[in-house]
């Protein structure tokens, strides 16, 4: 997809810019609340949103006085509405809620709901044309070609937030993109970079949580350290810039300092660097197509001294390969592994299955179930059910092994 068509021409609005937060009490979605409280006058909160943390989506309502407050989980409207009673802000739960909060007429919308449960709130910002600032890898790899079609259909404007989609958004040359060579995917490798397949597979959801550099959500830390997140962000580059598959490469670098890079065919290679600090790629989605500033620690390399890089080790992170498999296959190849995945990696976190046990579910269920090509959202829906329902049974057999 190209990401740089008409619907990025910049934005003339004036006044305060509203803004929806999908996923506000997640990582990216509280680092974005944090920057907007931080520049009240230029933003107008809409609507916030979150699965279940009904205390901190009350409390983020209260400073950011949004329109509406919204909850995926039905089970606690009622302490929302009293938290939230005499404030006129609007409160209301459900998918249906969800989904209304999404239609809601906000100029820029943060799309940070983590898993496959962000598509359809996504997609319907998407199809009344809003900016996107994209924070769920799921929508690009269970529904790609779908998403694509909707964002140019509508007009939307698609911003990405994973730091490296965001390094290579900034340096790329939409005008001349026949004129790249590659791109390169940058990889901090996770906490198990250095460990041996016995070590990992007696890794515990605590110390898979527990990333190096960055400071993410559970399920985010966990695809870190199998590197399937990074197997991920691929099916997602591909979609998001005009660049074959067998042209964008992981590269692994432990400081996680130079977050992706666009190597040109004239030899010249452009990176974006950064602390490891999501309040960068974030600020540069929410004020775009300007500047602001982030709070984020400014970047010394003399006091890192040395920047490393590595092949990443296919063997010890089998993910890797796996999603470029799944990539090339097309289809619902993407969205049978985003599903065995998500459920992989619930049940490791709850301590039902064991480390590695994520591949073999994930990589089993891929030879499970049967792909096809992807008409519509049913045909997403019924491949992602399908999906989840083997690595289920294969999570049953594995844990009553165990």
């Amino acid at each position: 997809m190209d990401v740089n068509p008409a619907n990025l021409a910049a934005e003339t609005t004036t006044g305060p810019r509203s803004v929806t937060i999908l996923g506000s009490t997640g990582s990216v979605g509280a680092n974005t609340v944090e920057l907007i409280e931080n520049n009240m006058a230029s933003y107008a909160v809409e609507a916030l949103t979150a699965n279940r943390n009904v205390k901190l989506l009350a409390e983020q309502s209260l400073r950011l006085k949004p329109q509406a407050a919204v909850l995926a989980d039905p089970d606690g409207y009622k302490e929302l509405k009293d938290l939230l009673s005499g404030t006129g802000i609007e409160v209301a739960a459900g998918p249906d809620a969800l989904i209304e909060a999404a239609s809601r007429p906000a100029d820029w919308v943060m799309a940070s709901i983590v898993g496959a449960a962000g598509l359809k709130p996504t997609l319907t910002a998407v199809r009344r044309g809003a900016t996107i600032g994209l924070a769920n890898k799921e929508c690009l790899v269970s529904a790609g070609d779908i998403f694509v079609k909707e964002v140019t259909s509508s007009g939307a404007t698609l911003l990405p937030v994973d730091s490296e989609h965001s390094a290579i958004f900034q340096v790329f040359d939409f005008d001349n993109a026949d004129r790249v060579h590659r791109i390169i995917l940058t990889a901090s490798g996770g906490p198990f970079r250095e460990s041996s397949l016995e070590e990992m597979a007696t890794m515990t959801p605590e110390q898979a949580v527990a990333h190096p550099n960055w400071d993410m959500g559970a399920k985010i830390s966990v695809d870190s350290a199998t590197m399937m997140n990074k197997g991920l962000e691929l099916i997602e580059a591909f979609h998001l810039f005009p660049v074959p598959e067998d042209r964008i490469e992981i590269l692994v670098h432990p400081q996680s300092v130079i977050h992706s890079m666009v190597d040109y065919v004239d030899g010249s290679v452009l990176a974006q660097l950064g602390t490891p600090d999501m309040r960068t790629p974030i600020a540069y989605a929410l004020a775009w197509p300007k500047r602001m500033a982030a709070s984020a620690p400014r970047l010394d390399l003399a006091e890192i001294g040395t920047l490393t890089f590595e092949a990443p080790d296919f063997e010890r992170f089998p993910a890797l390969k796996l999603a470029r498999q799944a990539l090339k296959a097309g289809g619902s190849a993407t969205t049978i592994l985003n599903a065995a995945n998500e459920v992989a990696v619930r049940h490791f976190l709850d301590k039902k299955i064991g480390f590695l046990d994520i591949y073999r579910v994930v990589g089993e269920t891929l030879d499970a179930v049967p792909g096809g090509a992807l008409e519509n959202l049913d045909d997403v829906s019924e491949a992602d059910a399908e999906a989840r329902r083997i690595a289920e049974q294969l999570v049953s057999k594995i844990s009553t092994k165990n």
